[in-house]
């Protein structure tokens, strides 16, 4: 029996996942596009639930396999299979093992192919017992997110709200939209308009119809906080703005339709994001955008006070996109979130001196650390002495006592983000 494609193209995105710490983000839509909705949609379904429960998905594997050394390929097979058997009802039992064989025979792995057979079978027919979910770590297992994560999050905002933030990560979520520059036809979107941002738009699935929406660029795909986020950016009437750390461009292009009279500026450190962000801005029918490459870690090209806003949406760990990205939780190490607080910082700082006497200095991130919000943002203010925070415009339950901004996965159900209006004094 033939294997059918959306389990082909799901375990080549979870191999490059493994092999290369690529992203299902990226590679998603380039499978996706290549086959029929009905299987795209499955591979869609795989990929993402394989990652969101793949520390659950090896226990299980392991409680069968022992001690055995699993190569990648296998063991990708394996939690592909597994995932189908324990959390998808409407798939036979018989396809998701037969697929996993065909799997490993396919990827050259033949000898182990009596051997997944097995382990899926024991799987299949298992009566699994649940624990007291009172020891962290088989909290961690059951949750699939590192123990260190976990904790990270109970001492920031407690165990209950820990525990719900990790499960809001593992469930699917909706996709949401906006309508671009080249939108037509713009009463038959679709969609259920967002009742957190204007202009936004979800829908529970991703349908061929969509896809051949975003591939016309009538459409772009982007979720509803990261909208609110570029909403929340005021440009004066023909003012100057300079988005920092810009690409892919989704905010840089949303602010761009969004304030047609301004001259907008955008740049990257890397010449391959750089050129992302000008054609996806193009690709959405915004041409108006002056894109430039630099190192704002170091240096920024352009004269003190050269702009009315300046906004820096800062490179971060992503641990508020865990529900879209699952991935990141197992590539991130928690030295990262230092290192990176110590960037953010530094782009900040450097970011500041472009901003004119008055005008409005912005802040984002779409991680939920505080080391990597708050205390960035406190570290800023106590060597800026003439910026002043000034309450971000948005409803008054995404506001933070401080007078910052935060959406969270489970009270939101978006990606967690951070948001900070700052003013220069005149």
């Amino acid at each position: 029996m033939p294997i059918s494609p959306a389990r082909i193209a799901a375990y080549e995105i979870l191999l490059r996942v493994e092999r290369d710490r690529a992203y299902s983000s990226a590679l998603l839509p380039r499978y996706e596009s290549e086959l029929g909705e009905r299987d795209a949609g499955l591979c869609h379904q795989l990929v993402l639930g394989v990652l969101r429960r793949k520390l659950y998905l090896d226990k299980r594997i392991r409680e069968h396999a022992g001690r055995k050394k699993l190569d990648i390929e296998v063991l990708t097979a394996l939690r592909i299979g597994a995932y189908q058997l324990l959390e998808l009802d409407r798939i036979p039992d018989h396809s998701a093992v037969n697929d996993s064989v065909g799997l490993v025979q396919r990827a050259r792995k033949v000898s182990a192919k009596g051997f997944v057979n097995a382990i899926l079978r024991r799987i299949a027919t298992e009566v699994i017992q649940v624990g007291s979910g009172a020891d962290l770590e088989d909290v961690s297992i059951d949750l699939s997110h590192p123990k260190w994560l976990l904790e990270r999050w109970m001492r920031q905002f407690g165990y209950e709200r820990a525990m719900a933030i990790a499960s809001a990560n593992n469930r699917a979520s909706k996709i949401a939209y906006r309508l671009t520059g080249r939108a037509s036809n713009k009463d038959q979107i679709g969609g259920t308009p967002s009742d957190i941002v204007d202009g936004a738009y979800t829908i529970p699935r991703l349908s061929s119809w969509l896809r051949e929406l975003a591939e016309q660029g009538n459409i772009y795909f982007q979720d509803e906080a990261s909208q609110l986020v570029a909403n929340l950016v005021s440009i004066p009437e023909r003012g100057r703005f300079l988005d920092v750390c810009a690409s892919p461009g989704g905010k840089t292009s949303l602010i761009a339709l969004k304030n047609g009279s301004s001259t907008v500026v955008a740049g990257d450190i890397h010449h391959s994001r750089v050129e992302f962000l000008r054609s996806n801005c193009i690709r959405q029918g915004i041409s108006s955008v002056k894109v430039a490459q630099y190192d704002a870690a170091k240096a920024l090209p352009f004269a003190d006070g050269s702009f009315d806003t300046v906004f820096v949406d800062a490179p971060c760990s992503g641990t508020g996109t865990i529900g879209s990205n699952p991935e990141i939780r197992y590539f991130l190490r928690p030295e990262d979130i230092e290192e990176l607080s110590r960037k953010q910082l530094s782009i900040l700082l450097n970011a500041s001196n472009l901003v004119k006497a008055g005008a409005r200095l912005y802040y984002s991130t779409c991680s939920l650390e505080r080391d990597e919000n708050e205390d960035v943002l406190a570290a800023f203010l106590a060597r800026s002495k003439d910026f002043i925070v000034e309450s971000s415009d948005v409803d008054a339950r995404f506001l933070t006592d401080e007078g910052f901004g935060r959406t969270f996965p489970d009270r939101d159900g978006t990606d967690g983000f951070f948001f900070a209006t700052l003013v220069r004094r005149k």
